[in-house]
Order: structure tokens, then sequence, then C-alpha cells
């Protein structure tokens, strides 16, 4: 019993140290100050936002529980409290990959695992293709393989406001008959109330993100993803990662939501093909935010996951 107690006591106070480690600031890469925030102790793991033009924080506290590894939450540039660009084309995933390796190197880690959610997740996937030697392991939640398989989750998005909010469809349509682009304040007001249909299984659950506390840059997504409806940005057509994912070679994780009206599962399950070297991963009462509907079961795999690669 003494025995059981005294590594019950150690196994806390790993825990407490490991969290009682913290450290945050601004790292200067590529001409601009990124800032970021450090949890935990152990193997470095570096989530990637989605979006695109999410801060860091809709993460929290939702990997906290990995308490053996070290938790790199960071802004990329135009987001939360980083530097904005100098002019808005700047905006892109190259950038956003070149950015991610400096941050790797303003920290001085020579390898670390990268977390990837959404958008966040086209960043990580071009990252491991252009530097792989400092990748331990690669993990894609809720993301895209390509331009086709974004182009089609982006018009099922106005074709769930059509079938359920067909009174917000007709303004719409009549502020698009107008030549109201996506991104004028009256597009964005009217799409708010769909999100929950769209991004979540329970939309409860959509309290979680919700809020205040969660900065977006509608600069940085429009630079990206352009400002017209119903069409992603032409500069994005030749975005396909399929032909390549098979020259990944360190462990991989796809995740998906059953739910997911955005990264549909329809193309999600196409990784299994275009990257068989992969554990695919779907939970079946979530959306687009694993990690906020399903906590126990996304950290609980993340976990697992990591330590067998150790």
């Amino acid at each position: 019993m003494k025995s059981l107690r005294a590594a019950l006591f150690f196994s806390i106070l790993s825990f407490s140290l490991a969290h009682a480690f913290q450290s945050s600031g601004y790292a200067i890469v590529n001409g601009a100050r990124l800032w970021y925030e450090i949890a935990g102790a152990g193997e470095p793991l570096v989530l990637v936002a989605g979006g695109p033009g999410f801060s860091h924080v809709y993460f929290k506290p939702h990997f906290s529980q990995l308490w053996n590894f070290t938790v790199i939450y960071y802004d990329g540039i135009g987001r939360g409290r980083s530097d904005n660009a100098y002019i808005k084309s700047d905006y892109s995933i190259d950038r956003d990959v070149a950015d991610l390796e400096g941050l790797r190197v303003a920290l001085n880690i020579e390898k670390w695992h990268i977390y990837g959610h959404s958008y966040g997740g086209l960043v990580a996937q071009q990252y491991a293709l252009q530097h792989q030697d400092h990748l331990l392991s690669l993990i894609l939640s809720n993301t895209m393989h390509s331009f086709e398989m974004w182009q089609e989750g982006y018009e099922n998005y106005y074709n769930e406001i059509r079938n359920q909010y067909p009174e917000a469809w007709s303004t719409i349509k009549r502020l698009a008959d107008q030549g109201k682009k996506e991104s004028s304040p009256e597009m964005r007001w009217i799409s708010i109330p769909t999100m929950p249909l769209i991004y979540f299984y329970d939309v409860s659950n959509v309290e979680k993100i919700v809020s205040d506390s969660l900065p977006w840059n509608a600069d940085v997504y429009y630079a990206i993803v352009g400002e017209e409806l119903f069409h992603l940005s032409p500069r994005l057509q030749n975005l396909d990662f399929r032909p390549r994912l098979r020259e990944i070679n360190v462990p991989m994780l796809i995740l998906a939501g059953r739910y997911d009206r955005i990264a549909l599962p329809r193309y999600q399950i196409q990784y299994e093909i275009y990257a068989p070297q992969a554990e695919f991963h779907i939970f079946e009462k979530s959306g687009h935010f694993p990690f906020l509907e399903e906590p126990g079961s996304h950290i609980q795999l993340i976990r697992e996951f990591l330590l067998r690669r150790q």
C-alpha cells in the first residue's frame, strides 16, 4: 500500500510539474512577431489552427491533458496576438508553412509532432511534404486533401443553408443578385445562425467555441479563400496533396467527424486510399470539432497514438 501511495504521489507531482512549466512570448519569424504559448514537458506537439484566420485559443483547454508532451500553441500571422501582414496577399498557405518552420527554428526545436485542424491541416500536410526531416508524427483533424474536396465542402455549406434555412438562403440570393460578395458584412451576419448546423453534431456544443474570446481575422480568411460566393479562389485550384501523401513516412493519424458538413466524410475516407500508411478514425458523434464534441475519446486517441511512437 505504501508503494502504491508513493507511486500515486509521484504521478501527481509529475503532472503538476509538467503543467507548472509554462512560457509565452513573441518569436520573430520572417520579419513578423508570432505569439506562442508553451505548456507541459516532453516531446513537442504544435497545434495549427484552422479558419483560416483563427487564433490558437479555441484549442484551449482541450489539449491540456497531454501533460507528458510539450504543447505549443501559436497564432499565425494576422491571427490573435501576432502581427498583421503588411499586405493582404501575404496571407497564404505558403507563408503559413514558412512561418511554422520559422517558429520551429526560433524555438530551437529539432523535431516535433504536428496537429493540424481544418485549414491548419492543409498547412500541416504541406509542411510534412517540405520539412519531413523535422517531423515526429502528423495528425490531421477534419481537413481537406485537395481543392476538389474543399470546394465540395464549400458548396455543401450553402446547400445545407438552402435546405435547412430557406429564409436565410433567400436573403443570400437577393444580396448576390445585388452584387454583394461573401466578404460583405451583410453576408457574414446572415450565415452566423446557420453555423451550429454546419459544424456540429450536437448544436448546443457551439457554446464551447463561439465567444468573444475567439479572435478571427476576416482579412486572412478572404485573402486565402477568396470573396466570391459558392467558389473558392482560383489561386487554390492547383492545391492537391493526394499524389504525394504516400511520401509521408512518419506516423500519421487522420481524424474525421461523421457529421462534418465541411470536411465531408465522403472525401475524408479517401485518405485510406491516398495515405494507406496512416491510421484513420471517424468520431460518430462529432461534426467539424471532435475535440469539442467528444473530448474524452479524442484526447485518449491522441495520447495513445503519440505514446505508441515514442
